[in-house]
């Protein structure tokens, strides 16, 4: 097949930046829905098994959420990571752009039984399938709001007074 043909018919790659600009589209809308909502949450959060939650936050009732963003079919099924997560929240969604198809959640793989799902574009998101409870036990969510609480405010901090980033001391000790 020509090139130009083959340009014609195939979708243009995202570019890395065009990738990081949807996902941060999505991560906002949720953040708008969440805020109504009284929950309040961080983007790219670190985990203490090495993976990084798209959005983590905390509701009125200290019930931890977490929503694993995916902007692209190919991305969406090539994650193999994402039960990962369950262990760090009572609550997990799938954030989805609009255009996104989300069928392939309703499959076993994807534990549609554990998993909600929000679809949202820069301006507002909608849940379109609740995420049902698995609440952690009370010492895990402890831990997990005090470290959610912690890189709150050293980001809060930072961004501030940058110069703090690389301070790690420990008054407390």
């Amino acid at each position: 097949m020509p090139d130009s043909l083959t340009a014609q018919l195939s979708p243009p790659a995202e570019t890395p930046d065009e990738f990081a600009l949807r996902s941060r589209a999505v991560c906002r809308g949720i953040g708008r829905l969440f805020a109504r909502n009284g929950i309040w949450a961080l983007t790219e959060m670190p985990l203490r098994n090495g993976r990084r939650a798209d959005l983590m936050g905390i509701d009125a009732k200290g019930k931890i959420v977490i929503v694993e963003v995916k902007t692209a079919r190919g991305d969406l099924l090539g994650d193999g990571k994402w039960p990962d997560y369950l262990d760090f929240c009572d609550r997990f969604y799938w954030g989805l752009p609009p255009e996104l198809d989300r069928k392939i959640l309703d499959s076993a793989d994807y534990r549609p039984d554990c998993c909600g799902v929000i679809v949202a574009d820069e301006y507002d998101a909608e849940i379109v399938r609740p995420a049902p409870s698995h609440p952690l036990a009370a010492a895990r969510r402890r831990v997990e709001v005090e470290r959610l609480a912690r890189t709150s405010m050293r980001r809060q901090l930072v961004s501030a007074d940058p110069q703090c980033a690389n301070w790690g001391g420990d008054l407390a000790g």
